[in-house]
C-alpha cells in the first residue's frame, strides 16, 4: 500500500471570501478528458504546459454563430479576425468553413496570403498600412477600410499608379451608449467626420465605396449597442443614396461580441449573463431590416467575430509545481503556467478545474505562475483541494488572445496542439527552444568573448 502524503497540521484563519449565487462551495468536475483525450497523457507526451485546441469546438461554434444571423438576415458573411488568434490551422477552419480574413497589418496581410485566401476576400482594417501595403491591397482587389484622412489622401496618391482602382470603405465611430466610447479608430459620426470623409471619397473619383464599417468596442455587454450602430451606419447609406445615388455593397459590424469568459468582478458567471450569438443577431438584423433599405437591396452584412467564436476552443494545461502558506495562511499553488501564457487572466475569471481525482477538502487559494515577477497571479482566490506537485490543473476558454499577445519572458514558450474531430492530436506550434530566440541577434566581434 502506498504511504499517503503527509502535510503538517496548521491553525488556518477562516477567509470566507465573496460568496457566489450558488454559496460558498463550488466544486466543478474534474476535466480529465478533453475531447476524448486524458489531459494526463496530453501532457506526457507534448510537455506541461501545454495548449490545446478542439477543432470540434471551434467548428460547433462558428456554425451556432453562422446560424443565429443568417436565419435573420439574407446576406451574411463572417470575416475571421486574424489578431485574435493567426495560428494557421485556426484561420484555416474558419477559410473552410466560410469565412473571409480581417487583418489589421501587413504581416497579419501576408498571413493570409499564405494561407491560400482569395484577396478580394481579406478585409485590410488598421491605422497604420504603409504606402506600399496599400498599393499591394489595391492591386490584389481587397477591400481596404480607410481609418484616418492621411490614409484617405495617401490611398488617392496610391491609385494614380495601381493596376486597380482602390476598393474602400470608412470605419466609423459613433456613441452607442457604451463607455469609454472607441473614438481612437475612424471618423466620426456625431461632429460629421464621417460624412466628410464620405463625401471626399465620392468627389475625389478614383475610390470605389463599397462599404461601412464600425468597431465599437470589446466584449460588449449590451446587444442593443449594436442595433444603435447598425441603425447610423444605416442612414449614412442612406444619405449616400439620396445624395450621390450610390448603393452600398456591405455594411461591416466589425467584433466585440462577448465570449462565454466571466469578467474579473461579475457576480454572476459569463456563460448566465453574457449575450448570445441569437441576442447579438435579433438586434442587429432588425435594426437593418427596420431601416430605409428597399426590399432586396439590403446591403450584404459583415462580421469580424474574434474572441466570442474562439475563446471557448482553447486550454491550457498546467502542472503544479509546488504549494505553500503566505503570511496570512493563506493556501498558495505555483503553476507552471503565467501570465506569459495566459494574458487574459489580468481582466478574466478563467474557469479552473483538476484533472484528476482529488481529496474532498478544499479550500480558498492563491494561484500563482512560474515568473520571478509579483505580478504573476492567474487567480487571486479560487476554491481548490489540496493539490500535490505534478497534478495538472486545466484552465479553460483560453482560446482568444492568449496566442496573439504572449510573451517570451523568462520561459520559453510551449506547444500548441489541437485535436482533430476524430480524436487526434496534431502539433500545431512547435515549443520554442534557445535558437527561436539566440537566432535572431547579432553579437558584436569585441563583445564575443567574456574573461573567464
Amino acid at each position: 500500500m502506498e504511504k499517503q502524503k503527509y502535510e503538517r497540521p496548521h491553525i488556518l484563519r477562516l477567509e470566507t471570501g465573496m460568496p457566489g449565487k450558488f454559496g460558498m462551495r463550488n466544486e466543478p468536475a474534474p476535466t480529465t478528458h478533453i475531447d476524448g483525450m486524458a489531459v494526463s497523457e496530453l501532457a506526457e507526451k507534448y510537455g506541461s504546459p501545454l495548449f490545446v485546441l478542439s477543432e470540434k469546438t471551434i467548428r460547433s461554434v462558428y456554425r451556432q454563430a453562422y446560424k443565429a444571423f443568417s436565419t435573420r438576415y439574407p446576406k451574411v458573411q463572417f470575416a475571421w479576425s486574424y489578431k485574435t488568434n493567426y495560428l494557421s490551422a485556426v484561420c484555416n477552419i474558419f477559410h473552410q468553413e466560410g469565412s473571409w480574413a480581417e487583418v489589421v497589418s501587413g504581416f497579419e496581410y501576408d498571413k493570409a496570403l499564405a494561407n491560400g485566401v482569395d484577396p478580394k476576400k481579406i478585409i485590410f482594417n488598421g491605422p497604420a498600412k504603409t504606402r506600399e501595403e496599400l498599393l499591394l491591397a489595391t492591386n490584389n482587389e481587397s477591400l481596404i477600410h480607410i481609418d484616418h484622412l492621411d490614409e484617405l489622401y495617401l490611398l488617392i496618391e496610391v491609385a494614380e499608379h495601381a493596376d486597380h482602382r482602390p476598393r474602400v470603405a470608412i470605419r466609423v465611430n459613433m456613441d452607442t451608449g457604451i463607455y469609454p466610447m472607441w473614438d481612437r479608430f475612424g471618423f466620426n459620426y456625431e461632429n460629421g467626420q464621417a460624412w466628410d470623409a464620405l463625401n471626399k471619397i465620392m468627389h475625389s473619383g478614383k475610390l470605389d465605396l463599397m462599404g461601412l464599417h464600425t468597431h465599437i468596442g470589446t466584449f460588449i455587454m449590451s446587444a442593443n449597442a449594436y442595433a444603435v450602430a447598425a441603425t447610423k451606419l444605416a442612414e449614412l447609406a442612406r444619405l449616400l443614396q439620396v445624395k450621390f445615388n450610390h448603393k452600398l455593397k456591405y455594411i461591416d459590424l466589425g467584433g466585440g461580441f462577448a465570449s462565454k469568459n466571466t469578467l474579473k468582478g461579475s457576480y454572476l458567471p459569463g456563460s448566465d449573463t453574457n449575450p448570445s450569438f441569437n441576442d447579438y443577431a435579433e438586434a442587429i438584423s432588425s435594426a437593418l431590416i427596420n431601416s430605409h433599405f428597399a426590399p432586396g437591396e439590403l446591403p450584404m452584412l459583415i462580421l469580424e467575430t474574434g474572441r466570442a467564436l474562439i475563446d471557448e476552443a482553447g486550454y491550457i494545461i498546467s502542472s503544479v509545481i509546488a504549494n505553500k502558506r503566505m503570511s496570512t495562511g493563506r493556501r498558495a499553488t505555483i503553476i507552471d503556467a503565467g501570465v506569459n501564457l495566459l494574458f487574459t487572466s489580468f481582466w478574466y475569471q478563467h474557469s479552473i478545474t483538476v484533472a484528476q481525482g482529488t481529496s474532498q477538502y478544499r479550500e480558498d487559494t492563491s494561484l500563482y505562475g512560474p515568473l520571478c515577477m509579483n505580478i504573476d497571479c492567474i487567480r487571486d482566490s479560487i476554491n481548490l483541494p489540496l493539490l500535490n506537485p505534478g497534478d495538472h490543473l486545466v484552465i479553460h476558454q483560453t482560446g482568444a488572445y492568449n496566442l496573439t499577445q504572449w510573451m517570451q519572458f523568462i520561459h520559453l514558450r510551449p506547444k500548441v496542439v489541437m485535436i482533430d474531430e476524430m480524436g487526434d492530436a496534431h502539433i500545431v506550434r512547435e515549443n520554442e527552444e534557445m535558437e527561436s530566440i539566440t537566432g535572431l541577434e547579432k553579437l558584436p566581434g569585441h563583445l564575443s568573448s567574456i574573461k573567464a
